[in-house]
């Protein structure tokens, strides 16, 4: 498990403990009671090829979070340690975005075409947007308002369960390997709307203050990169979505259940807002 202190290799390291699988997790500075008490804990930097041999020692499967840097070394590390399968956190941008127009798809290419090099078993798990991006809307936490200069710009959240319970499905079922799976959410959202979802599950209001688009570029450099920002003014807050039938969502097909509501996902984190 890489990535396992993160939202969504948490909830992976979560369910594959609860369906009993045996599992090591990693971190680059591991220590005491930092997961749980269930399974191994041991020392690896994604950034740090060297650790990559004793992290896989005795390792057959494993979940891998995109560093393109470093994917090809790991690739071969997984291999020449006996690994069989390599469950990819990949990213729904790979299916839709044309070449060189997408650095975030361009990044998740690279590591999906060096696990795919390698020769080792692989399944890709492409998320769209990722509803825990709600957690930067801390001015909620603060203050009980959100600017922002779009109200009404679309997304579909994906909550951080549904992509971690198709990769730990994924990863215990060996017929998953060779497939890539699409984890989109439950349907278009506006701000407008997911914001008042979080209100609901704090039982409290919150303001929406609408802000003029020069503000609102100068207040998301302090959160991201300015090529992020860039294309956030440039679709007017909208995040992209797959047309329809490019890719069927797989938390249906996969789990048999209808993918996890923004709702559920503010109900989940209200501590996070509180």
């Amino acid at each position: 498990m890489t990535g396992a202190s993160g939202n969504v290799g948490g909830a992976v390291l979560t369910t594959l403990i609860a369906a009993g699988a045996a599992v090591r997790a990693s971190s680059r500075s591991p220590r005491p009671g930092q997961f749980s008490d269930e399974g191994e804990v041991v020392s690896l930097d994604l950034d740090a090829p060297e650790t990559f041999p004793h992290a896989l020692d005795g390792v057959d499967k494993v979940f891998l979070y995109a560093r393109p840097e470093t994917a090809a070394d790991f690739a071969a590390a997984a291999r020449d340690a006996g690994v069989e399968h390599v469950v990819v956190l990949s990213s729904a941008s790979v299916i839709s975005a044309s070449t060189g127009s997408d650095p975030i798809a361009e990044q998740h290419r690279a590591v999906e075409k060096a696990v795919q090099e390698s020769g080792l078993g692989w399944t890709f798990v492409r998320p769209g947007y990722y509803a825990s991006n709600m957690l930067r809307w801390q001015s909620i936490r603060t203050r009980r308002e959100l600017r922002t200069a779009f109200p009404n710009a679309v997304s579909s959240p994906v909550h951080e369960r549904d992509i971690a319970e198709v990769a730990a499905a994924s990863l215990l079922d060996d017929t998953q390997r060779g497939k890539a799976h699409a984890v989109l959410g439950p349907g278009p959202s506006t701000v407008r709307q997911q914001v008042a979802a979080i209100a609901h599950a704090l039982d409290e209001a919150v303001d929406l203050v609408e802000i003029d688009t020069d503000t609102y570029r100068t207040e998301l450099l302090t959160q991201l990169p300015p090529f992020v920002v860039d294309r956030v003014i440039e679709a007017q807050g909208n995040m992209p979505m797959l047309p329809a039938g490019l890719a069927a969502d797989a938390v249906e097909s996969l789990l048999g259940r209808p993918p996890l509501t923004i709702e559920t996902w503010a109900q989940d984190h209200v501590q996070d807002f509180r």
